[in-house]
């Protein structure tokens, strides 16, 4: 059994994030004292600042009268909490380029899961230093910290407040307590009220809530200190929501310089082809539905996606279906991240072989209908297969080109090979009335029955009450064509019966 990787969690933490959005929106804001505003209580309150406000003596919660008494100069906006949250998604989701597992985190942070990751970006100080370049480059002053879990990541990030903080693994619950220890206890994601009334009994730092009785500290300030105390030195488990689905196999590689060709997309892409299947393989699934991901330098990411008729593990085939699409990648200034992922997959049965027809060397039916596929789309592409009606024209139901029948063709019933959506009323003549036609017309035409078979008297469905039995007959004219005509309805029941042709014979 492959040997799961330690869990490291990365918190990216955006102090300056609703200023550096102002600013991004008006470039000009950059050289002034300025503050987002929002109401409170019926007052004009500072919510969030930028650096110059902050060493000019302005911070948030402050009432906007006192800080332009102290700021003259301050340029405000009012608060767009949506626009913010807008941003910290598309932030989440660029982030997307280093782990599956990234998120939103409370305070204007991110969590992203690094598990297993960090060696593809030479590890986790070239990983983090990689991330806080190119955020930088977008304007933004990101601060991160990476240890094993979401609250001591959380913790670290606002205690030291540097560019990349790593704490070494925790090998042991005291190795997690003496990490810890000393951090601010404001960094343990504690409410406010509950902050302040651990404060007033003179509690400064996380370490200091260590000696204390879990059901003493919880019965005295409630159950939150205890669960985030948990969650930071990892006693229990706090999942990260990732801001998209994570698929359920991914391949990714981290190109040492920028691929700008369609050649360097093909060799990155039939790699991560390779590694997909094996994974696929040894899970025994195969996938059906993939996503090609390219991450640009400049930020943006440029996503293929492809589906298969059934399940599939086989890199060929695949790669074929992405090539089809490859000239849909634009590559910019040039692509430093690919990954390719199965966001679908199904169990796969170990006996099935590759689709390649063997001695053959063409493509077998799958490949052929996966090609149509993804180019005209899966919904246009179906196959008959029986469903349970005596009724011909509801007996057949469109299903996918591989999906398994719900019933069987019923035996011992020849059908037309040409079998119309609606029955066409014809005119026919009889001998007798329930003897088969000698003639019929259609479209103003004559036809002479030289031979009949028949009935075979198909009844109503029962829930249709009202529908009146059918005697089919198979009929063939003087120039040997055949035909497939019935009566509705039966002579002497009210009624006159009709007549109608419902299929053509090969």
């Amino acid at each position: 059994m492959k040997k799961a990787h330690k869990k490291r969690i990365m918190n990216v933490w955006f102090p300056w994030l609703v200023s550096e959005r102002l600013v991004r929106r008006e470039p000009e804001l950059a050289k002034h004292v300025l503050a987002a505003i929002e109401e409170r209580r019926g007052r004009l309150v500072l919510a969030a600042v930028n650096r110059r406000a902050l060493h000019g003596g302005l911070k948030p919660g402050m009432v906007l009268a006192d800080a332009r008494a102290v700021q003259p100069t301050l340029q405000t906006r009012f608060v767009n909490a949506a626009a913010d949250r807008a941003a910290l998604v598309r932030l989440a989701n660029w982030a997307t380029r280093y782990t599956p597992w990234a998120g939103l985190a409370e305070g204007d942070s991110l969590f992203l899961d690094i598990s297993g990751c960090a060696h593809l970006f030479g590890g986790e100080e070239a990983l983090a230093a990689d991330l806080v370049a190119r955020l930088k480059d977008f304007g933004l002053t990101p601060l991160t910290a990476i240890t094993d879990t979401p609250g001591a990541a959380w913790a670290a990030c606002r205690a030291r407040q540097q560019e990349a903080t790593i704490l070494q693994p925790f090998d042991s619950l005291t190795d997690a307590m003496t990490a810890l220890k000393e951090f601010p206890l404001p960094t343990l994601r504690l409410s406010g009220d509950t902050l302040d009334s651990l404060t007033s009994f003179g509690l400064r730092t996380i370490g200091a809530l260590y000696p204390l009785e879990r059901r003493a500290l919880a019965e005295r300030f409630g159950a939150e200190p205890v669960r985030r105390l948990d969650q930071a030195l990892g006693v229990v488990d706090e999942p990260i929501s990732p801001i998209a689905p994570v698929p359920a196999h991914e391949a990714r590689v981290a190109c040492l310089e920028p691929l700008t060709t369609r050649e360097g997309v093909e060799t990155g892409l039939r790699t991560l082809l390779d590694q997909l299947c094996r994974s696929l393989t040894q899970s025994g699934e195969g996938a059906r539905q993939l996503t090609l991901a390219c991450h640009r330098v400049d930020g943006t990411a440029a996503r293929i996606r492809v589906g298969t008729s059934r399940p599939s593990r086989w890199t060929e085939p695949l790669f074929r279906l992405f090539a089809e699409k490859l000239d849909e990648v634009d590559p910019g200034f040039g692509i430093e991240v690919v990954t390719v992922s199965a966001t679908r997959v199904e169990a796969l049965k170990p006996a099935q072989e590759n689709w390649q027809v063997k001695g053959g060397g063409g493509a077998g039916l799958a490949e052929l209908v996966d090609r149509l596929g993804n180019r005209f789309g899966f919904s246009r592409i179906a196959r008959p297969a029986p469903r349970q009606s005596w009724l011909p024209e509801r007996a057949v139901e469109d299903a996918a080109p591989f999906a398994e029948a719900s019933g069987e063709w019923p035996a011992g019933r020849e059908r037309p090979l040409r079998l119309l959506t609606v029955p066409e009323p014809v005119e026919a003549m009889a001998l007798v009335p329930d003897d088969p036609p000698m003639q019929f017309t259609r479209h103003g035409k004559s036809y002479r029955v030289k031979a009949a078979d028949g009935p075979e008297r198909l009844e109503g469905e029962w829930w249709l009450k009202d529908e009146p039995p059918r005697d089919y007959y198979q009929v063939e004219d003087d120039e040997g064509r055949r035909y497939w005509l019935y009566r509705q309805g039966l002579y002497g029941g009210g009624e006159k019966p009709r007549w109608f042709l419902h299929g053509v014979f090969a």
